[in-house]
């Protein structure tokens, strides 16, 4: 019996070690690639004759899996013609309309890479060694190895997708569906606290544990954020016009109309889709939130969308931009016919004034981003200068730092001193005025199809100056050559940047979102030499020598092609850096290095820099000239079929922070 029982405890002695072993040497969570069903690995968006029923990996009534987010991903990631990427995502938007129709939104914002309306700065926090923690954790990698791959590949989405694929398993957990994710992704963001890092890295093991196939590439990117597949939101909208179009929703299931372009010419096809999705594109203009126009849509169909989605107070619109223009007499040719006025241009920051029906107030960006907690003075002084008959309104201005002694304003690098959010009033040094110079809605009406001189009119009429505080834009209405001339003068001798010509009454509304000919902006520095300055998205580096050895000495620019969403590079930049310029912009770039081009670069091999990184900087740039060029790509095409445009004698200025790249100098511009 003794040695019975002694046998009977050095067996159970080994279990905790066997135990151990798996632990060790498998995964309880996630599936490897073999057990990945056929239909969601091989679901293929791309195919041609698609059908949103019978080719969808899921069926009706379940949820979409993250599966066919992330494949519809990988067939755009490795196609560079846009429109078959757009008829790509359509066709999942298509079968997601069909068969779950409540996933379509956060679909949505897991293409686009977002949480939520821009606005509201809902954003995840994650930076890559949380990331790489996280990986390293899920996948039983040792975190240096994940590191150095990293390093190596210049993708962690790479790193962690090839982690998972290589690891056994031994139980499966849930299948990650869209919604599922969408939702981790938004509790990670608004996790706060000490404690909070330590959650955030449970829940995206959890998300990494469970990944399959390409999922982990594309979580470990939306982390990151950024998506890497070069999938603009005007494509986004363009796809989800195609779907609603081709297959509306609404329908009882089965669908009775699969493809409501049956029997229609190509061309015909093409123009009902574009119809459509103007009609879309125009709606989300005036109303950018996804959480209003996705359901809207759903409900009513893209006809009538525009009937229930409307300017609003409290969302953000993308303002109306200026046209540059080298002089007077082009200003006089260009609006010969109508009737126009110059107004002063400040040198600030874009301000759009929102004050809502519950009296509060709110303050966005150009970018659309909430200058809110920035601007706490402008908020305390707007119930103050408008009048008792607004209740609900919109204007388009500019906060311009302001010297109160000498009751001047203050050149634009003062401003950006100013801490950026959370401002105490208290604590505020450098002192803002609001310039006004348009309203964009008041007390319910939407005012942008009105005239520019009665929007003028209803602000002047709404609001009332206080020096130094809330002013109006100063404008002079004339066509005199020499008035304009002196006009402009003045406006230098003021502070300004030089004037903003707008017409008055013909082709004079508010048009969302556009860089319009009926806006022009006419600068001192526009009569010599190159007119504007350009907006340039830094693509790639040249590693410096001499004194700038351990630094980036070069660096390659390029503008962007609105109509193939491409970077077209322009010049190779290397003046008008100082030495901590050089140290600021290799410390920022460092971490958006990539392996090489995106696909959605065009460049020449003799530009090719030693270091090709993410679009996510936006520099003003100065020139003598621009000529023809046959190394550089902006405007190719559209001056010469191979050649395109370049700058001569490039000087960098300062970097746009208020610009996403995607709101660079674009090709038509440059040309």
């Amino acid at each position: 019996m003794c040695i019975l029982l002694t046998g009977l405890f050095n067996y159970l002695k080994i279990i905790p070690f066997c135990f151990t072993y798996f632990l060790l040497n498998f995964s309880f969570f996630g599936a490897s690639k073999q057990d990945v069903p056929d239909k969601q690995a091989d679901y293929n968006p791309a195919k041609s004759r698609y059908h949103p029923v019978n080719d969808a990996c899921w069926t009706n009534g379940q949820m979409v899996p993250y599966l066919a987010v992330a494949r519809t991903f990988e067939m755009i990631e490795d196609e560079s013609a846009r429109l078959k990427n757009i008829e790509t995502l359509s066709n999942l938007l298509r079968s997601v309309i069909c068969l779950s129709p409540g996933d379509l939104l956060p679909c949505i914002y897991l293409c686009l890479n977002r949480l939520g309306p821009a606005y509201e700065g809902l954003e995840l926090g994650i930076g890559e060694t949380i990331l790489m923690k996280a990986v390293a954790q899920a996948t039983g990698r040792q975190l240096d190895k994940i590191k150095a791959e990293a390093q190596e590949k210049g993708d962690l989405g790479l790193v962690a997708e090839s982690s998972r694929s290589n690891q056994r398993t031994m139980f499966t957990p849930p299948k990650l569906t869209v919604t599922s994710v969408f939702n981790k992704l938004k509790e990670i963001a608004k996790m706060t606290g000490n404690a909070s890092m330590n959650k955030k890295i449970d829940i995206i093991k959890g998300l990494f544990v469970a990944c399959r196939c390409s999922e982990a590439r594309y979580i470990a990117r939306s982390l990151g954020g950024k998506l890497r597949i070069g999938l603009a939101e005007l494509s986004v909208l363009a796809a989800i016009a195609q779907a609603v179009c081709l297959t509306p929703p609404g329908q009882e299931f089965p669908p009775a109309v699969i493809d409501a372009s049956k029997g229609m010419s190509t061309e015909a096809k093409k123009a009902w889709i574009e119809e459509h999705a103007l009609i879309l594109k125009q709606t989300f203009c005036e109303l950018p939130n996804y959480d209003a126009v996705i359901p809207a849509l759903l409900k009513h169909g893209i006809k009538e969308l525009p009937q229930h989605c409307h300017l609003t107070p409290g969302v953000p619109l993308k303002p109306m931009l200026a046209h540059p223009t080298k002089g007077v007499t082009e200003v006089l040719k260009r609006f010969e016919e109508a009737a126009f006025t110059c107004e002063y241009k400040y040198d600030g920051e874009r301000a759009q004034v929102h004050i809502l029906e519950n009296g509060e107030v709110h303050i966005y960006s150009r970018n659309q981003e909430s200058n809110t907690s920035k601007y706490p003075d402008i908020i305390s002084r707007i119930p103050k200068v408008k009048k008792d008959s607004v209740k609900t309104c919109i204007i388009d201005s500019e906060a311009v730092a302001w010297d109160p002694q000498k009751k001047q304003i203050q050149p634009f690098q003062i401003l950006t001193t100013r801490k950026r959010k959370d401002v105490e009033a208290s604590e505020i040094k450098v002192q803002v005025c609001v310039y006004a110079f348009d309203m964009l809605y008041l007390n319910g009406e939407s005012l942008v199809r009105e005239p520019f001189s009665r929007r003028r009119q209803l602000l002047r009429e709404s609001f009332q100056e206080v020096e130094g505080e809330f002013m109006f834009a100063t404008y002079m209405d004339t066509s005199n050559t020499d008035e304009i001339s002196e006009f402009l003068d003045q406006s230098i001798k003021d502070s300004c940047e030089g004037l903003m010509v707008k017409t008055l009454d013909q082709n004079a509304t508010y048009e969302i979102a556009k860089r319009s000919h009926n806006w022009l902006k006419l600068k001192k520095d526009y009569l010599d030499g190159v007119g504007d300055t350009l907006d340039l998205v830094v693509i790639g580096a040249y590693l410096g020598k001499g004194k700038r050895t351990g630094k980036y000495g070069g660096f390659l620019l390029a503008s962007y092609d609105e109509e193939s969403e491409e970077y077209q590079t322009i010049c190779k930049i290397g003046t008008g850096f100082t030495d901590e310029d050089l140290e600021n912009h290799y410390n920022f770039l460092k971490d958006y290095v990539i392996d090489g081009p995106r696909s959605y670069y065009r460049w020449d091999s003799a530009a090719q820099p030693d270091h090709w990184f993410e679009p996510m900087q936006v520099w003003e740039v100065k020139c003598a000239d621009l000529s023809i060029s046959p190394v550089h790509k902006a405007a190719v095409g559209l001056v010469e079929d191979e050649k395109g445009i370049s700058l001569r004698f490039p000087r960098f200025l300062r970097i746009r922070d208020d610009k996403k790249p995607e709101e660079a100098t674009n090709s038509y511009q440059v040309l």
